[in-house]
């Protein structure tokens, strides 16, 4: 089949793109970028007023299967996933049974190939169990699909084990995504330790539990001279961190969640469970800080860490509430609201932020345009007006604590290997 993007402006921060062009698509395949004569015989779609993407990458979202199908499964995720705009996400091994072995891995790719919406990359787990004592098999893992490894919301505590853990997943050039919290200064805090937590009475974790395996992270790198991804950034002071990494060349790079963006802990001043998560929301100058490491280079990538949860979760109260918030169907709209249409990034750093630099990560060979490569498209409307209703979502989950807001910009149709796979 070939498929014509019609009048678009081509976004695309791996080739320089920043203009307006069609792009071609044959096979699965992009096959040019430009001004293209079409003909009758080629599906068309008008692009015009839209933003042509690289299919937009999440590399950070919880599909729950197997185990946890209640919450949501590889189905729903992937219909609440294209909803979003993307093209492929990066799945965490936190299921029943854990992904930590080859079989597990094949059941989630073959399960997604089955689905057929999204291009869904499992992350393995670091140890056997999620338990922080014994390497699971990486390189099986690998072999059956495999394209990072993170023990999710159990951080390898044992120094020695993460240092084994990058040597070993060096072999592999892949990296190791950490969950960076020490749970003994966390103390089961439900909340940011602040002046607000002491005025609403709730159990404050403390940044510095992040912050510490930031810097043991940084330093067995440095060491191994293994990859190391921190994932949901929070701390002014972990981004100080990374950045010193970076200057030293460490194989260092970080992920930023958008609700740590977009919210701060005067939020919970509410006592909505749906604004409890790990870790929590942190302060204004947090916030500033993590702004600041979008717009100079600091911060790599923008990703969900999508969580759904049930209703009875959420329902209870704030400290008895499970941890998380969904975020693969509100997180474009969000980026666009709050950073590309105020100035704080530009539409090209976004597309780099949520497609090329996880592709590069990951080294999953998309986020790009150029020819050759898979026609994975995500189109966004910058000026289409959404209100953010939880009704509406594609996810099983309802954990959002974005209800009712008004959003500006947002994607209306996500390309898969060169088929249509949203609106559906």
């Amino acid at each position: 089949m070939t498929l014509l993007i019609r009048g678009g402006r081509v976004v695309d921060p791996a080739q320089g793109l920043d203009r307006q062009a069609d792009v071609l698509v044959e096979d699965g395949k992009v096959v040019e970028v430009g001004k293209v004569s079409p003909k009758k015989q080629w599906e068309i779609i008008e692009a015009k007023g839209c933003l042509v993407t690289p299919g937009l990458i999440d590399m950070h979202v919880h599909l729950r299967e197997p185990g946890y199908e209640e919450k949501e499964t590889i189905q729903t995720g992937a219909r609440a996933a294209v909803a979003g705009g993307f093209s492929s996400v990066a799945c965490m091994p936190n299921t029943n049974p854990v992904n930590d072995c080859e079989a597990v891995t094949r059941f989630i790719c073959e399960r997604a190939r089955e689905v057929g919406l999204v291009n869904v990359f499992p992350v393995g787990a670091v140890t056997k169990g999620s338990q922080g004592r014994e390497l699971a098999e990486m390189g099986q893992m690998v072999e059956a699909g495999a394209v990072a490894f993170s023990d999710d919301g159990r951080p390898v505590s044992n120094h020695q084990i993460m240092r084994r853990a990058m040597e070993y997943a060096k072999i592999f050039d892949v990296p190791i995504l950490d969950h960076c919290e020490d749970p003994d200064v966390t103390a089961r805090g439900s909340m940011n330790e602040s002046r607000v937590s002491t005025e609403l009475g709730l159990r404050g974790a403390n940044a510095l539990a992040e912050e510490l395996h930031v810097a043991r992270d940084l330093m067995v790198a440095r060491l191994t001279g293994g990859r190391v991804h921190i994932c949901h950034l929070s701390s002014c002071h972990s981004l100080h961190w990374v950045r010193r990494g970076k200057a030293e060349g460490i194989n260092i790079t970080c992920e930023v969640a958008p609700h740590h963006l977009v919210l701060t802990d005067e939020a919970v001043r509410s006592y909505d469970t749906n604004l409890k998560m790990n870790p929590p929301l942190r302060t204004q100058e947090d916030v500033d800080a993590l702004l600041e490491g979008l717009a100079d280079g600091t911060v790599d990538c923008i990703a969900t860490d999508h969580a759904p949860h049930l209703r009875q979760d959420k329902e209870v109260t704030f400290e008895e509430a499970a941890h998380g918030v969904i975020g693969l169907e509100t997180a474009v709209s969000l980026v666009w609201e709050f950073l590309v249409n105020r100035d704080v990034i530009s539409p090209s750093r976004a597309v780099e932020l949520m497609s090329l630099n996880p592709s590069r990560i990951l080294k999953l060979g998309r986020g790009s345009l150029e020819p050759g490569r898979p026609a994975d498209v995500t189109l966004i409307d910058p000026a289409k007006e959404v209100v953010v209703d939880v009704a509406e979502f594609h996810s099983k989950g309802r954990n959002c604590p974005y209800h009712g807001w008004r959003l500006r910009g947002a994607p209306v149709m996500t390309i898969v290997s060169g088929r249509v796979s949203y609106p559906f």
